[in-house]
């Protein structure tokens, strides 16, 4: 794999300059340092050129491999990935900040999902009824064509599994856009497809922020897209993929997530989980459980210890996410850092701060971890995603009324539920209003199960395990007289 980082989109098996003439740079949050600058941006033809690429692949050599065979390819893929992924890590950390002792994580998971979806390429069976009406019945599943998708810039490398790999094993062809703040990882996978066997067009890359989603989007020939960000930018995706050809579409959106801590709840076990689970990534992960509801008998102690660790957490802020002792990074650009920093300040003004509030150093994007306490039920810190390291925390009385609390929000990704009573614990979940919930710990993705949300947070299907497999076959049935 080359050691030079790729800035060109790749098309047909081969890196291409953009037709657009557009560029950008990738700037290092940690410190403000350039990364690469003319990084291609795909206009109207580059998209173009990526359709008609990956509609040729589907309609020539990729449509005649058989299940095996693909299965086999992406085997290989996933262990070209392993043998590269620090090499993608690398490019991971140094465009958005994530530190490498959390993108490590991702180290075996990513490979995993590509082995995953291999073993399900060739089991995709369908269904077969008897002639008891003199007719021969069957369904079978057929892949859509040409999908696309778009990716947030939080977590790069795992939409590369949850989007891509169920993609191929089903036998469609994809075009994947990264997020313009991060897509180095996912223009250097380019060159590993190409390792891997796969013929030209049956994965194609391309860079660049809303304009270029909005063309994959509006595309005439691309039969599905999915989608992961926020709502409002979802909402868009929505829009302009009925307003084109109706063409399917997953999203997977933002999040407000609960925390419910119980008074019987082991303490150490929960506010590690509050501290690290929440704080992984800066806060810049849709499923954080951002809303944490303490009982009303335990929330003194609770809330001091949780000071303590943030304050504790705050102290090696502003060291490098490339050395493995840092445990927060930066959020992910100057934007991101503004737009973080004007929540706190709209919190200051509806909510007791606890801890934190500022911008740490003038070096890099950084926010000290911070906690609002009660704050008001309409404020913005309250309401809405920050994606970012600040957390509001409230009390509660009964198990009735912190339901309704964790309940009353458009959002409904994720929630944390932490008990001692695991018949408590499973009544409080079957009551969330979440597509996820995690009992005693903070909500983890995992291979085998589905990933997505109700509500505003989620729409169009699941991603992760085989529940995304359907999400790219369309259903044909077929009768024998």
């Amino acid at each position: 794999m080359s050691k030079t980082i790729q800035t060109k989109l790749f098309i047909n098996n081969e890196y291409v300059n953009a037709k657009s003439g557009k560029t950008l740079e990738i700037r290092n949050p940690a410190d403000g340092s350039l990364v690469a600058s003319n990084v291609q941006v795909a206009g109207t033809t580059d998209v173009d050129d990526a359709v008609e690429a990956a509609t040729a692949a589907f309609k020539g050599p990729w449509r005649s491999f058989t299940g095996s065979q693909r299965g086999e390819l992406l085997h290989r893929f996933a262990n070209l990935l392993s043998q590269h992924i620090d090499e993608i890590f690398r490019l991971e950390i140094m465009s958005m900040g994530i530190p490498i002792s959390a993108i490590k994580s991702f180290a075996e998971v990513v490979p995993a999902y590509f082995h995953y979806y291999a073993g399900y390429a060739d089991k995709l069976e369908g269904d077969a009824f008897p002639p008891d009406d003199g007719v021969y019945k069957f369904v079978q599943y057929e892949p859509l064509g040409v999908v696309a998708s778009i990716a947030s810039w939080n977590a790069t490398p795992l939409y590369f599994g949850w989007k891509i790999a169920p993609a191929l094993a089903t036998g469609n062809t994809v075009i994947f856009k990264a997020s313009e703040k991060s897509p180095l990882g996912a223009l250097a996978l380019g060159e590993l497809f190409v390792m891997a066997g796969f013929p030209p067009g049956v994965v194609n890359f391309v860079t660049g922020g809303g304009e270029t989603g909005n063309l994959l989007a509006r595309h005439q020939k691309i039969r599905k897209i999915s989608f992961t960000g926020s709502i409002d930018v979802g909402r868009k995706v929505q829009e302009a993929a009925t307003a084109s050809n109706l063409k399917r579409v997953t999203l997977e959106l933002g999040g407000k997530s609960p925390a419910i801590v119980f008074e019987d709840a082991d303490i150490e076990k929960t506010l590690a989980f509050v501290t690290e689970g929440f704080l992984f990534n800066s806060g810049q992960v849709c499923a954080a459980a951002s809303r944490v509801y303490v009982h009303e008998d335990i929330a003194p102690k609770f809330i001091a210890r949780l000071k303590i660790n943030y304050e504790k957490a705050s102290q090696d802020l502003g060291t490098s996410p490339l050395d493995a002792r840092t445990s927060l990074g930066p959020v992910a650009d100057e934007a991101q850092l503004n737009r973080v920093l004007a929540y706190i300040e709209e919190g200051t003004k509806t909510a007791q701060l606890v801890t934190g509030g500022k911008r740490k150093g003038t070096k890099g994007f950084f926010i000290e971890p911070t906690i609002f306490l009660d704050p008001a039920a309409n404020s913005k810190i309250y309401r809405q995603e920050i994606f970012g390291p600040v957390l509001v925390v409230k009390t509660f009385k009964t198990e009735d009324e912190v339901i309704e609390l964790a309940n009353d929000t458009e959002y409904g990704l994720s929630a944390c539920i932490y008990t001692e009573n695991i018949s408590r614990a499973l009544r409080v979940a079957s009551r969330i209003e979440s597509g996820t919930v995690a009992i005693n710990s903070a909500f983890m993705p995992n291979i085998s199960t589905a990933f997505g949300g109700q509500k505003q947070s989620g729409n169009g299907g699941r991603e992760s395990g085989k529940y995304a497999l359907h999400d790219y076959l369309e259903v044909k049935t077929i009768h024998i007289r």
